[in-house]
């Protein structure tokens, strides 16, 4: 059969018409025009909510906190003049977390940004950690009363800290200045310590690239990382929770590609994480020049007790005060990026049940847990994770889908 010249043209542009509402319509299922938009983003605008909430208020700030693969295992009961914090056992983060080590730190970033909060509001807390030892998802206990307020510049910059996993300026020096502010800031209960010289980043980034080849070897811990990502921009603003594309891929060119592509398999993911670590990826598993600053925080004392582990999230000052730094400076950024891989992990341990001790040979005692960080000029603006909002049952305020 013989097809003349223009039914083969309209044939063509038929073809093409159809391919491009294709991508038009997946381009919109995927939210590549929607980034940082919808119900999944709305807590991030509504923190600083009407001051007649009262302590519910409160909560808002606390929600916005880190927290490890932003599963928000949080849970708040709030009264007139008291507010509980408890750890939710629902979003654990499993094999990756055995000992919920990490999800009680978390707690403790939720905490620190309460307790800012209520300064900023005016009120005077008492706190009490693991109140109730018979209850261990019990983490705190904060009664409230009138007291002066204390607006501060760490307050103001709570909906600024987000992860920032893009490419960094390595021809420009972190200030030492906010280096030492940063340090300061960490307070008495999280030890942070800057890793300048080549040889502590080199060796650093070697602990880091096998720390992530133990995770991805290990098919409970892989799996249990992988419950949390969400592809689909649906789940995104269905769970508000989890690892998303927007939050993990700065480059526009590669974010639109991951949305408009099918999702990846979780071998496959596994493997495109583990080779963001290894060296020359922008990460200090390279050398790197002063512009980019390895950082571990560590509690000051590793607990078994978990009465002390939620006093490790004021090192979560750390980051908050670099996003006061960003913030004022609105180009340029100085972020932190929580890297890939758990040091604690590739110090040894068996199979899913990772021995969560810090490498003595970069200076952390063997008692000590570690969380390794980069610190930096960042290129690009770090975008903000989903958060679930408020739900309230008989005086307790829950953040969930």
């Amino acid at each position: 059969m013989k097809i003349n010249r223009r039914a083969a043209l309209k044939v063509g542009g038929t073809g093409a018409v159809l391919a491009a509402a294709g991508g038009v319509w997946r381009a919109w299922e995927q939210g590549v025009w929607s980034a940082g938009e919808g119900p999944a983003y709305e807590p991030w605008r509504r923190w600083r909510s009407d001051p007649s909430e009262g302590p519910l208020a409160l909560v808002r700030a606390a929600i916005l906190a880190a927290n490890p693969h932003n599963s928000q295992p949080w849970l708040f009961r709030v009264g007139a003049s008291r507010i509980d914090l408890f750890a939710d056992p629902a979003r654990d983060i499993g094999a990756v977390d055995p000992d919920h080590r990490e999800m009680y730190i978390g707690l403790g970033c939720a905490l620190e940004n309460l307790l800012l909060a209520a300064g900023a509001r005016g009120l005077a807390w008492r706190l009490a950690l693991m109140p109730d030892r018979a209850h261990a998802t019990h983490v705190a206990r904060i009664d409230l009363t009138p007291g002066p307020r204390a607006t501060s510049e760490l307050y103001e910059a709570i909906p600024h800290r987000h992860t920032n996993r893009g490419p960094y300026d390595r021809s420009r020096a972190v200030p030492p200045d906010l280096l030492d502010a940063m340090t300061r800031t960490a307070g008495d209960d999280a030890r942070l310590s800057w890793l300048v010289s080549d040889t502590d980043r080199r060796r650093l980034g070697q602990l880091i690239v096998r720390a992530t080849e133990a995770i991805v070897a290990d098919d409970a811990q892989s799996r249990a990382s992988a419950r949390w990502f969400r592809f689909r921009w649906a789940d995104v603003q269905r769970h508000r929770d989890g690892i998303t594309i927007d939050a993990n891929l700065t480059d526009p060119l590669m974010r639109v590609a991951a949305k408009m592509l099918p999702p990846l398999s979780r071998e496959r993911s596994d493997r495109f994480w583990l080779a963001a670590t290894r060296p020359g990826r922008p990460r200090v598993a390279a050398p790197a020049p002063p512009g980019d600053r390895a950082g571990t925080r560590a509690p000051a004392a590793e607990p078994a007790d978990r009465a002390r582990r939620p006093r490790a999230g004021p090192g979560d000052r750390a980051d908050v005060r670099a996003g006061a730094h960003g913030a004022r400076r609105r180009r340029g950024l100085a972020g932190v990026d929580d890297l890939p891989g758990r040091l604690p992990d590739a110090a040894g341990g068996t199979q899913s049940a990772p021995r969560r001790r810090g490498p003595s040979d970069l200076g952390v005692a063997k008692q000590e847990g570690v969380h390794p960080a980069r610190a930096g000029i960042s290129r690009s603006r770090a975008r903000r994770y989903s958060r679930s909002g408020l739900r309230c049952r008989s005086r307790t305020a829950r953040a969930g889908p």
